[in-house]
């Protein structure tokens, strides 16, 4: 299992990313949650271009260093997960994913908290809508940071590579469907939101109200919300009429406006 998500993890995660968005974007056309309140071409190419960068950046700067933390670690047997040995793989695994998955959700939580790295992340929150492409919305510095936030977690963890790959590819993958502005029957979202982070779940923590903002920040698994006091079930204006971004940034949306926003003085 690991030595093919080695040898395939760049199909495998191009694979999945692209097709899963492409399904996503046309899925919303069919069964849209919310009204959109602008065009997808104002929208989108800043998206577009924030992921191209992004990709650029930190290929340059931080290419495989999730995985290479992992195959680090492995090879110098260091992090709890290999001082704990021996560990069923399986086991392993499962206490990587969803310790990386709290990690996350801790940085996630930082990112808000922080106003250095809220000003980065704020980037993500003034997309005006919330759909599939907005999961791509992310400033390159944050993308940066994430990424070596990561590597320490994983190092620090002993996490299994295949363990990281996966997780990867899975957090992708539920990155594009929680951020779809896709509508479920309510008994299935009900069902969804126990174990993971549904669209409706995400889009509460996409609304312009902070109190709102400053909840639900799972990615993957939905609990930790729960756990820490930081669940919501649904926006104060319900999820047709809320409204989505930040009232400092609704105008510009091009990938210039997105790349000089973090340095712009706003309050949120």
């Amino acid at each position: 299992m690991t030595d093919f998500l080695v040898q395939h993890q760049t199909l495998l995660r191009f694979g999945a990313f692209a097709g899963l968005l492409v399904m996503f974007s046309l899925l919303e056309a069919l069964f849209e949650r919310k009204a959109r309140s602008a065009k997808r071409l104002q929208r989108w190419p800043g998206a577009f271009g924030l992921f191209v960068v992004g990709g650029v950046v930190s290929r340059l700067l931080v290419a495989g260093i999730t995985v290479g933390a992992a195959g680090w670690a492995s090879a110098h047997h260091v992090g709890l997960l290999n001082w704990a040995q021996p560990l069923a793989p399986l086991f392993a695994w499962m206490i990587a994913i969803v310790a990386l998955d709290l990690a996350i959700w801790a940085q996630h939580l930082a990112m808000h908290a922080v106003p250095v790295l809220w000003r980065l992340h704020r980037v993500h929150h003034s997309d005006i809508d919330i759909d599939a492409m907005t999961a791509i919305r992310f400033h390159p510095i944050e993308i940066v940071l994430s990424l070596l936030y990561k590597a320490a977690i994983i190092a620090a963890l002993g996490a299994p590579v295949g363990a990281v790959i996966l997780y990867e590819i899975t957090l992708n993958a539920m990155a594009l469907f929680n951020h779809a502005n896709l509508r479920l029957p309510p008994w299935l979202d009900r069902l969804l939101r126990a174990f993971i982070v549904t669209p409706d779940f995400h889009r509460v923590h996409h609304s312009v109200e902070m109190a709102e903002t400053n909840s639900n920040y799972g990615n993957l698994l939905s609990f930790w919300d729960r756990l820490f006091g930081q669940y919501r079930a649904e926006p104060k204006a319900g999820h047709a009429r809320m409204t989505i971004g930040l009232e400092a940034f609704r105008d510009r949306h091009d990938l210039l406006a997105l790349m000089i926003q973090p340095f712009k003085n706003a309050l949120r």
